[in-house]
């Protein structure tokens, strides 16, 4: 896994992202009530690992329409890519969910009709108006793969793992300590304390105030001095448990998953506290050159193979209810290895990652936005 989700990024784009209100997003354009024809092209910005050749040449060769993708190494490469030179020269994105917010609201995305998407029925419920693609009631992509972000530790270092994201903030773990370097991190400081710091009113760990927001950060101030590293790759994570530089942080399932393979002793823990995650959409182009091929790869990327495929090759857990079977069949045990077969309680637990705005959702506009959250993380980092 190579993806970076977040980076940092000039305050003027993120200016020009978070100032155009959700109300503008829609051009007027009717959705469609059918697919046509497939143009014959389709041109796509995506994760590496996202348009393995498994799974896209079925697709063409079904439908005709020839997929070429670039590679994004972030989540702001792909705003960046899908709003410059006018936004039409990609047809879709495989936005994750700390850009989705960010591309609707600047208008480089249009609504679909997920009327057209017959697999979109079996989704899981949390999957199918996630906060993160859909406003106002209108869809603005198709989700597709997910995962939680766990605490990983090392049995052999610690023995009975512990169940709480306080073990990541005590001083006797200093020096064993791995932390994700990217900004969206607040949320899980504030997720812990939401729930250890009631009376600070947190509801959502994406929607903070500024007294909410500094709270969190004067979390994270504590815990710097704690972190062995900031990793922004997971293969930075990876090599420090391989070496014994770390033995407990915050992690994804691909870490753990790789790390077991290697014979490393690790679990994955979802603490009492609960998790956030990363939750990944397919998102049109409002300028979308070949949108009877785009609205062809969302009916056909959602079916149980081609999720099942791609979540045993990224290590991630499809959306589709339906891949589970398909996975084991592929790879015993890996519909439960991904947690594809855990009950929807779980999957709305899970608090996805969302970009930050100063609406609330409330009717108010006191939330602080991805720029105070930047500013935040780069004051947290020294």
């Amino acid at each position: 896994m190579k993806r970076i989700r977040f980076g940092y990024v000039a305050l003027v784009v993120l200016v020009a992202a978070l100032a155009v209100p959700a109300a503008g997003v829609s051009k007027g354009s009717a959705l469609p009530t059918s697919v046509g024809k497939g143009e014959g092209k389709l041109t796509l910005v995506a994760w590496e690992g996202y348009t393995e050749k498994q799974w896209v040449a079925p697709f063409e060769k079904a439908t005709g329409c020839k997929v070429t993708a670039k590679y994004a190494g972030s989540s702001n490469d792909m705003f960046n890519l899908m709003t410059s030179g006018g936004g039409g020269q990609y047809d879709m994105v495989s936005a994750s969910g700390d850009a989705s917010l960010r591309l609707i609201y600047a208008g480089a995305v249009q609504e679909v009709n997920v009327n057209l998407i017959p697999s979109y029925k079996d989704f899981f419920k949390a999957f199918q108006s996630p906060p993160h693609n859909t406003v106002d009631g209108k869809h603005y992509g198709i989700s597709l793969q997910f995962g939680p972000n766990v605490l990983m530790v090392d049995t052999k270092t610690y023995g009975k793992a512990p169940n709480s994201w306080s073990s990541i903030y005590d001083p006797k773990n200093k020096g064993k300590i791995t932390i994700p370097d990217n900004p969206i991190q607040i949320a899980d400081a504030a997720l812990y304390l939401s729930k250890t710091q009631p009376s600070l009113g947190i509801k959502d760990p994406y929607e903070l105030t500024k007294a909410q927001l500094a709270a969190a950060v004067k979390l994270l101030k504590q815990q710097r001095p704690l972190v062995k590293k900031y990793w922004g790759l997971a293969s930075d994570q990876i090599d420090l448990f391989k070496n014994g530089g770390s033995s407990i942080g915050a992690s994804w399932p691909y870490q753990v998953n790789t790390l077991k393979a290697a014979k490393v002793p690790v679990v994955s823990v979802i603490p009492k506290e609960g998790v956030t995650g990363w939750a990944d959409t397919w998102m049109m182009s409002a300028k979308a050159q070949h949108p009877n091929c785009a609205y062809k790869w969302m009916q056909y990327i959602t079916q149980p193979k081609p999720q099942a495929q791609q979540a045993i090759y990224f290590g991630e857990t499809p959306v589709n209810k339906k891949a589970c079977p398909i996975m084991n069949a592929l790879s015993k045990g890996s519909c439960a290895q991904y947690q594809a077969n855990a009950p929807e309680s779980f999957y709305r637990s899970i608090k996805f990652w969302k970009t930050p705005v100063a609406d609330c959702g409330n009717g108010q506009k006191n939330c602080t936005d991805l720029r105070a959250w930047t500013t935040a993380w780069q004051q947290v980092k020294g």
